[in-house]
């Protein structure tokens, strides 16, 4: 391994640009997941519908134990990166998500830490996961029956536990949000997911399909977010649309003081730096809005690159020196050097 480089002779412009403009560091805890939804892209790894079909496409082997996820967040935190989201697969599905989310390294009133979950297992792990610092919890809720539950997820559960699993999140957390994926086999039930977010007083985003390999055989059932905007539009006059930060623009909606985004592909993207000549440009609706960790002990800019992963296990011993390396290799990628 190299020598690595002081902190006075890294250009940290880019990372700090990017937390500025809230980019997310989203950390996977497993590739792992109770269900198969046909859409998953799991944060770039190989995803569980994919592996059932195939048996010879494995994800990643976990390198990583949980007080490498603690030292690497407290540095990567101290660097600017605030807004943390765990993911997965399934990251209650881990067996590292209680010594992880029960020791968050950093606490202020700029750093937030959030659970994206499908919400199965949050009954289950109640007891534990009311004592985490978590500020937020956001249940994928894609279905609203058992037969769409079915349709989408490749499940035998019901989606009662799901409903369950987000009244205990409401139990433990002031702030639980709903995210929703638009598509031929919930369309019809767009409504009544957004019915069941107001009434509990929940924000919910409405998000169209980012394109990958993996789902490529089922685009046609991808739906484009024009008819839940204009359903929107017939219970509010409250809308705006935003385009700054990084990702995808969102059109933002508020029902009786409630929060409704919709990620809107028709808004533009914002990419930086390799973006411009990226070969996967034209499929891309996203941009460079999310640093990706995941339990390999890899950290990417990109979900669709996975030549852009950059391998921190060698610096694993050492953390303090992961800011500088991811510093250089955002530096990298924003200039086009990657």
């Amino acid at each position: 391994m190299s020598v690595p480089l002081s902190k006075a002779d890294v250009d940290w412009t880019a990372l700090r640009n990017f937390a500025a403009l809230r980019g997310q560091l989203r950390v996977s805890l497993t590739p792992s997941c109770n269900v198969r939804c046909w859409f998953c892209h799991n944060e770039g790894d190989v995803p569980p519908p994919f592996t059932h079909l195939h048996r010879e496409a494995k994800p990643r082997a976990r390198e990583l134990v949980a007080d490498d996820y603690v030292n690497v967040l407290r540095e990567l935190i101290g660097a600017g990166l605030r807004r943390v989201y765990f993911t997965g697969g399934e990251p209650l599905a881990s067996k590292l998500a209680r010594p992880v989310l029960t020791q968050l390294p950093v606490e202020g009133p700029d750093v937030s830490y959030a659970l994206i979950t499908n919400g199965l297992l949050v009954r289950t792990h109640q007891d534990w996961l009311a004592t985490t610092g978590l500020d937020k919890v956001k249940v994928s809720l894609h279905y609203f029956s058992d037969d769409s539950f079915r349709a989408i997820a490749q499940t035998r559960s019901s989606v009662t536990t799901v409903l369950d699993g987000i009244e205990a999140a409401r139990e433990m957390f002031e702030r639980v949000e709903l995210n929703t994926l638009i598509q031929r086999e919930n369309a019809h039930e767009l409504p009544d997911i957004l019915t069941f977010a107001l009434d509990r007083r929940m924000p919910v985003q409405f998000i169209e399909l980012v394109d990958t390999d993996f789902n490529a055989d089922r685009k046609t059932s991808a739906v484009g977010a024009q008819g839940i905007i204009d359903y929107l539009r017939t219970l509010t006059r409250e809308e705006e649309v935003e385009v700054s930060g990084v990702g995808q623009g969102r059109r933002i909606f508020r029902v009786d003081g409630i929060e409704i985004d919709v990620i809107h592909r028709e808004l533009g993207r914002h990419h930086v730096g390799q973006c411009g000549t990226c070969p996967v440009r034209a499929r891309c609706v996203e941009g460079f809005w999310a640093l990706r960790m995941d339990h390999a002990g890899g950290i990417q800019p990109c979900l669709l690159r996975e030549d852009l992963r950059m391998d921190i296990r060698p610096m694993l011993a050492h953390p303090e020196t992961i800011p500088a390396a991811v510093a250089q290799h955002v530096a990298a990628f924003t200039e086009g050097t990657l």
